[in-house]
């Protein structure tokens, strides 16, 4: 009997890992108007990206966006439900490479 061997889960980590961001000087994501953010009741932003973009700063009253983090998924699009969030592919040369494909 013939075992097929079993690797462990990767974590969004391991999987981010195999691929790069060229970073641009100036954000493909933006959003539009901070004070939507403030009244926004659940965060959802903080939750749906999947490489972890957007962070809320309760103290300060404010989302950060670490656009250099961005795999260009588009989920932020439309997953605001304020439509708060401008996105757009990143200009030429810069955005998204991955490693193996």
């Amino acid at each position: 009997m013939s075992t097929t061997p079993t690797t462990p889960a990767s974590t969004i980590s391991d999987k981010l890992y195999m691929i790069r961001f060229k970073s641009d000087d100036k954000s493909h994501l933006v959003i539009k108007e901070m004070d939507d953010c403030v009244t926004c009741v659940h965060k959802d932003c903080t939750f749906f990206c999947p490489a972890d973009v957007y962070e809320w700063h309760a103290k300060i009253d404010t989302t950060s966006v670490a656009y250099e983090n961005c795999i260009e998924c588009g989920t932020c699009r439309i997953g605001c439900p304020s439509d708060n969030i401008h996105w757009v592919y990143p200009k030429g040369g810069y955005g998204m490479t991955y490693k193996f494909g």
